[in-house]
């Protein structure tokens, strides 16, 4: 099994960054994409963005290109998603995920979600 555990969401202006980091832990050597999903108030979740286990590819759904950041740190199973130039849509649940196979995700694997709150 693989769980993954968020943290570092809160409340920030628009135009401001924030850091949210996602810890994994398990059979880590299984994963093969951690993503990042949202979901806001009455909305769907909707996918923000993946990282290849490896770290050698990335994926971003076309609203945060150019804002957001995903990596992944190999020393210790961890993956942040840096976000720069929020807005208060970004406002939302973050919800760290761990996918196994083929493609982006998602996967069976989800954390408890962290909240990210952008004032106008």
């Amino acid at each position: 099994q693989v769980r993954v555990v968020e943290s570092g969401g809160g409340l920030v202006q628009a135009g401001g960054s924030l850091r949210v980091s996602c810890a994994a832990s398990g059979r880590t050597f299984s994963i093969d994409v951690m993503g990042w999903y949202r979901q806001a108030p009455g909305k769907e979740r909707e996918f923000v963005a993946a990282v290849a286990w490896s770290g050698r590819s990335t994926y971003y759904t076309e609203s945060v290109k150019g804002r957001f950041t995903i990596s992944r740190d190999k020393s210790n199973d961890t993956v942040y998603l840096q976000m720069n130039s929020l807005k208060p849509e970004d406002t939302a649940i973050y919800y760290c995920n761990a996918h196994r196979g083929t493609g982006w995700g998602p996967g069976d694997y989800w954390g408890q979600g962290t909240q990210v709150t952008v004032s106008s």
